[in-house]
């Protein structure tokens, strides 16, 4: 087998579990808040208190996986395209 070719088959492998990952759990944790859905902050004292709610996932501390959001935006234009 040649470099190139395992380099492609590789490639088809991660590709096609991404796909089955965003089709089995579209939703991840929020980057900004870890999956908290609040800003953690201290108080005077060293103790963590929660902060303000985070803006980017809107206090759900979720956030939908990029894959999920092209074939989201591929079945929409699939649809209105065929009515």
């Amino acid at each position: 087998m040649t470099p190139a070719l395992l380099a492609f088959a590789c490639l088809i492998a991660v590709t096609l579990g991404y796909v089955v990952v965003c089709a089995a759990q579209p939703f991840a944790t929020c980057r900004t808040c870890h999956g908290i859905g609040h800003q953690l902050t201290t108080d005077r004292n060293g103790r963590p208190k929660r902060g303000k709610p985070c803006r980017r996932c809107k206090t759900t501390g979720l956030r939908i996986r990029t894959g999920r959001r092209l074939l989201n935006a591929w079945q929409r234009t699939y649809r209105n395209g065929t009515r």
